[in-house]
């Protein structure tokens, strides 16, 4: 996505955050980042600071929450015959997810985070999902989708990351699916 398109939706601050999150080491700069982040998803960060400073309930309740919302959505959202199969996967892997967290296997998580999402959002979408395109009409129809999806888009497919950025990443991707 182009930064003058994102641009039109989010401020700078927000794009030097996410640089910054997928940049830095310091994982103090990455919680400060992740929450910027967050205030650009739903305009407030102070739940997320308290989610990303290691608050336990806190986490346990979003991840909950996420797996729950996103489980009511696949569930709902209506596929052709032929991606019956992947709506039944993503189910699998949204489950298999969900394990992983709760295990605090953030980094073995975050492969499957990335895949569970993608095909989410091909399921709502269908094929213009693959389209050059996509990012502009996510941006146009729904900003707040279209912010969450540049975020999503952005991350790298493979990382080497600490088990705490890598944290903070997923949950950051997390607190936008548990409240959409």
């Amino acid at each position: 996505m182009s930064d003058d398109l994102i641009s039109e939706f989010v401020d700078k601050t927000a794009m030097d955050a996410l640089s910054t999150l997928i940049e830095t080491k310091d994982i103090d700069e990455v919680s400060t980042s992740g929450a910027i982040l967050a205030s650009a998803f739903s305009g407030s960060d102070a739940e997320f600071k308290q989610i990303a400073d290691t608050a336990r309930d806190a986490e346990k309740k979003l991840i909950s929450s996420f797996s729950n919302n996103l489980v009511l959505l696949i569930q709902k959202t209506w596929v052709e015959k032929s991606d019956e199969d992947l709506k039944a996967r993503v189910l699998y892997n949204l489950q298999e997810f969900t394990n992983l967290l709760n295990k605090k296997s953030y980094t073995e998580a975050y492969p499957l985070f990335l895949e569970t999402v993608d095909n989410v959002v091909y399921l709502m979408f269908g094929v213009q999902t693959k389209s050059k395109d996509f990012e502009n009409y996510a941006l146009r129809i729904d900003p707040e989708f279209g912010i969450f999806w540049w975020y999503i888009k952005s991350l790298p497919q493979s990382q080497t990351w600490t088990k705490g950025k890598t944290r903070v990443a997923l949950l950051l991707g997390m607190y936008f699916l548990a409240n959409y």
